[in-house]
């Protein structure tokens, strides 16, 4: 038993370990931070907090009911409720009520709670949308930067390995007299130069990944050996800005969820003023209720007690005489419980009308708020419209201009390391002297990083417009 144990510990640890290897994709980040981001949960908090709101303005067309009961005990002279007779001794009661009432008209009230519940239900699932595509954006500017500081990374390397080359085959020549020691000791200046840009590669490139790594949530166990895709990125340079700034803009209008969310809010503040002017009209309400009751000094006769003769009058012919009449007194007993209850059932419906006249300016005032609302809402409408529009030009012209940084920089680079075997060859024959060369190998080391860096603004760029134009982030 210990044994199979052991063995399905081990499998599962594999598999474990096989899972944590496993690069993730551009595509797999963002699916695993909307599944799990903080801010987007909040956001989905807010939808469902909408939602209830929508339903309670819902349930407010359906009628209220509300019923009651009691058993109490009277103490001392009170009037009994349904005996209307003083009682002095210990009473017990039971109250029993049923009561309903529906609102007939109240100025449409509940019909404009319920469209404007309903759009601010629509406006805050944007406003989940908005989040979403923010996040992706930062996961996507995360991602690319990882590409970016593993070929920055790369190319310190090969850089490195050249210069330690360099650096042996320097020592040959001083050694052979060829070369002065001022020349190895400035390659060996040159090599330890760029073994510190190759270690800032690597911590740059272990940060790159922590910072991907947080944005996503991951624990502790998932970070470790986390790694991502590398694809290969394909720069077109035809056709990448064939669109305007101005129809891009005209295209995130009717797809952007902020666009979206600000115009529904507007229509709910517009909505809102529709709700406030109906506290102007009367209210008209349906009300019932049925009820009844039990007393302890409820009493009904059951019989009589015979108390002897009582005079109650004389005759005088023939001679007088005495008239008497039985003494009878009646027993009382308590009315019983059941038939109290249904001869005290007591009904009743009406229309009651409520009509302002005056509520210390309350609904002057909230309509003056609602329009403040509508006014304020256009405003933020029109600046969530100026805003999007600033940041697309910004990003067309940050991408047009890494675009020319980037054709620039190929043309660069090929010219520096052409210059640079031309300086590396004249080096090795002693033609060239060591501070010479360290400049060329600087200059096309610089040019390769400006290249590189303006290969990868100009990707991110380009997703930032494609994002824009509604298109899905991929690599």
């Amino acid at each position: 038993m210990k044994r199979i144990i052991i063995f399905f510990s081990i499998i599962f640890a594999f598999s474990y370990h096989s899972e944590a290897q496993k690069e993730w994709s551009l595509q797999k980040c963002i699916e695993y931070a909307l599944e799990n981001n903080i801010q987007i949960k909040q956001q989905l908090l807010n939808t469902d907090l909408s939602k209830a709101n929508l339903d309670q303005s819902k349930a407010s067309v359906l009628p209220n009911i509300n019923g009651s009961a009691s058993h109490a005990y009277n103490y001392g002279r009170t009037v009994d409720m349904y005996t209307n007779q003083f009682a002095t001794e210990r009473v017990q009661s039971n109250n029993f009520y049923l009561s309903g009432n529906i609102t007939v008209f109240n100025g449409f009230q509940i019909l404009n709670s319920i469209k404007q519940n309903q759009l601010n239900l629509i406006a805050s699932k944007y406003d989940v949308d908005k989040t979403r595509n923010d996040i992706a954006l930062s996961i996507a500017s995360a991602y690319l930067q990882i590409l970016f500081n593993i070929e920055l990374l790369e190319i310190t390397k090969n850089q490195f390995l050249i210069t330690e080359q360099q650096v042996n085959r320097t020592k040959i020549l001083v050694d052979a007299g060829t070369f002065a020691k001022g020349s190895l000791l400035n390659i060996e200046a040159q090599a330890s130069s760029e073994e510190l840009q190759k270690v800032n590669a690597e911590n740059n490139l272990t940060l790159s990944y922590l910072t991907l790594t947080q944005m996503l949530d991951l624990d502790s166990a998932n970070v470790s050996g986390f790694e991502i895709e590398k694809p290969m990125l394909n720069i077109s340079k035809d056709n990448a800005l064939s669109m305007s700034s101005s129809l891009i803009y005209s295209n995130a209008l009717s797809t952007l969820p902020e666009i979206k969310s600000a115009e529904i809010k507007l229509k709910s503040s517009e909505i809102g003023l529709s709700l406030a002017r109906g506290s102007l009209y009367p209210n008209l309400s349906l009300r019932g209720s049925i009820g009844t009751g039990y007393s302890g000094a409820s009493k009904k006769i059951s019989g009589y007690q015979m108390n002897g003769l009582d005079t109650i009058a004389y005759t005088f012919e023939p001679i007088p005489k005495p008239v008497v009449s039985p003494s009878v007194d009646p027993i009382f007993e308590t009315t019983s419980f059941n038939k109290q209850i249904n001869d005290n059932i007591n009904k009743s419906i009406g229309l009651y009308l409520t009509v302002p006249i005056f509520n210390n300016f309350q609904t002057k005032t909230n309509i003056s708020r609602a329009k403040i609302n509508i006014k304020n809402a256009e405003y933020n409408l029109q600046l969530t419209k100026n805003s999007l529009n600033k940041s697309i030009q910004q990003a067309y012209a940050d991408c047009k201009g890494a675009l020319n940084k980037y054709n620039a920089s190929l043309k660069t680079v090929d010219a520096l390391e052409e210059s640079f075997k031309y300086f590396q060859q004249k080096f090795d024959v002693g033609m060239v002297n060591s501070i010479d060369y360290n400049d060329a190998k600087n200059k096309a080391t610089k040019a390769k990083s400006d290249l590189l860096q303006a290969k990868y603004e100009y990707v991110f760029r380009l997703k930032i417009l494609d994002f824009y134009q509604g298109k899905a982030i991929t690599l």
